[in-house]
């Protein structure tokens, strides 16, 4: 007799989660909640408080969920050939179902697949993004998949080849800033060559290299008057001194660093456990897991600038074990967001002015 389907079944995985001890104490203190993306498991977490103090978790289905840009307002996700705009469709004070805000989909640009990894809001209120697929920084259209804004000087012509593999973009005043780039590479995929030590951070004003020698760099940041990076082959979190053009390290972080968001003097950093296949293997990050004997972890790490000590983290593992982007969500204390296929989406109806 054939085994039943029970008895052949695979064993779900599911998510489980574990905070340091005072966690949900310091989102509170902060008045922040975190938006969370992971395109291994297509899920955008939103994490707060709940009135008894514990951790809230509240997820939602995004095919490749990358980027991410938060305020209290609203949420913009970058997916699979998609960007979406999520509003709060809340006042402020308001609560529904025990959360004080209810992020709704409001619209979304279709790029087609662009393999789009950050995202920010442009001084005209649209969404600006790092087509990696097409090695520049892009915009949204609404008659076309993208309108290209600016590319590295190496980089020759606009084609679908991901040739250096810039993944990472910070805006100043509304325009872009910064970007991450794995290698200055001008043919298709050629950025895998240069994963070791051919990372760079490139101003975009002057199209001039403004760090290199860097490990597969992420997440750009400015903050309190620094730039941020993560140089997440080699498991460091830093600052780059743009007179010197040198990474000053701060923290060492026991995983594959990506996503980066601050609040105050404490900077939230996503780590990932490596994937195991050409692209990570080989990294001084295993090299300097090995001699601290450590694993690598799939969390997210507070780290206070001041100190460069890890002083809060929430770690997750079961079905996620990679994650892009964290978001700090401003004066939110529990957020939730409203799917495509529920019944909400068909209720929630709001009126504009």
């Amino acid at each position: 007799m054939p085994p039943s389907d029970a008895a052949t079944a695979e064993p779900t995985v599911k998510l489980e989660l574990q905070t340091s001890r005072q966690f949900s104490n310091f989102l509170a203190e902060q008045a922040i909640s975190l938006a969370v993306t992971t395109y291994q498991a297509g899920k955008l977490f939103l994490l707060g408080v709940q009135p008894d103090g514990r951790l809230s978790v509240f997820e939602r289905t995004l095919e490749r969920c990358m980027g991410l840009c938060a305020t209290a307002d609203s949420l913009h996700v970058a997916t699979l050939y998609q960007i979406w705009r999520f509003q709060n469709v809340l006042p402020r004070g308001a609560a529904h179902g025990g959360h004080d805000a209810v992020f709704s989909p409001r619209m979304s640009w279709v790029t087609g697949d662009l393999d789009v990894h950050d995202i920010a809001i442009g001084a005209d209120g649209r969404p600006v993004f790092a087509n990696t697929l097409f090695s520049c920084i892009a915009t949204v259209s609404d008659t076309d998949s993208f309108v290209p804004l600016w590319q590295p000087k190496f980089i020759s012509k606009l084609a679908a080849e991901d040739r250096c593999h810039l993944n990472g973009l910070t805006l100043r005043d509304g325009k872009p800033a910064y970007v991450t780039v794995v290698g200055q590479s001008d043919v298709a995929d050629g950025w895998r060559e240069h994963r070791h030590d051919g990372g760079c951070v490139i101003d975009v004003e002057s199209n001039e290299v403004v760090v290199s020698g860097l490990s597969m760099p992420h997440s750009p940041r400015l903050h309190n008057g620094k730039l941020w990076i993560l140089n997440a082959g080699t498991g460091e979190f830093g600052w780059v001194d743009t007179a010197a053009g040198k990474f000053e390290p701060v923290a060492f972080l026991p995983g594959y660093a990506r996503g980066l968001s601050f609040v105050g003097d404490f900077a939230l950093v996503g780590i990932s456990l490596p994937r195991d296949n050409k692209t990570f293997n080989g990294l001084a990050l295993n090299e300097e897991l090995t001699r601290r004997g450590a694993e690598p972890r799939c969390a997210i790490m507070v780290i206070d600038l001041r100190t460069g000590d890890a002083v809060h983290w929430v770690r997750f593992s079961g079905v996620v074990q990679e994650l892009y982007d964290v978001a700090a969500i401003p004066g939110i204390r529990r957020p939730s967001a409203i799917g495509f296929r529920s019944d909400e989406i068909r209720r929630v109806i709001t009126v504009g002015a």
